[in-house]
């Protein structure tokens, strides 16, 4: 485990998907201390890039982007939400 500097703001789901973009596997989820400290499961040799990765990490919220592709859909098929849960029964 390695500790690296925490960006303002943290999806750690969205981070593994960036890490693992860049060819950083990393094995364990990302775990913030007590301290407030960032620590990764990363190799030694690809600290650099993941500290250059997290500087560049801007966290997208997972529930309003997933309340836009939702709200997106409904759009696309000309329906409301209250038409859609009908559907679904």
């Amino acid at each position: 485990m390695i500790k690296f500097d925490k960006p303002q703001t943290l999806n750690g789901e969205q981070l593994l998907s960036e890490l693992n973009n860049a060819k950083i596997k990393i094995t364990d989820f990302p775990f913030i201390d007590g301290n407030g400290d960032l620590w990764l499961n990363v190799q030694e040799k690809d600290a650099s890039k993941t500290q250059t990765i997290l500087n560049s990490h801007i966290a997208i919220d997972s529930n309003i982007a997933k309340a836009a592709e939702k709200q997106a859909l409904l759009d696309k098929l000309g329906i409301t939400a209250d038409e859609a849960q009908l559907l679904l029964g």
